[in-house]
């Protein structure tokens, strides 16, 4: 599976889980070179709260597109150390 936005990969791999139709990615595939800090977080009532990246390719900027669980709710374990995708981001 890859993560493109703006036709930059910007995560690839062949182990990712998906939960609610989200590939999530182990977080060691993503490119770090493509991504900044955001403070943005929310919470689900059964993964617990996520936390939230943002990404810049070619000088544009895709706030929080990228978010993962730091520390999952027991029922959510198999996205410890995963992040996913949204706003934009093709995953195929």
């Amino acid at each position: 599976m890859r993560a493109i936005w703006k036709d930059t990969v910007i995560a690839e791999s062949t182990d990712t889980v998906v939960v609610e139709g989200n590939h999530y990615f182990p977080e060691t595939a993503l490119k770090r070179e493509f991504v900044t800090f955001s403070n943005h977080k929310t919470t689900c009532p059964w993964k617990g709260q996520a936390s939230y990246y943002s990404l810049i390719v070619n000088g544009e900027m895709n706030p929080d597109a990228v978010w993962y669980y730091a520390d999952p709710k027991p029922e959510a374990a198999q996205i410890k150390g995963r992040i996913a995708f949204w706003k934009g981001v093709i995953v195929a």
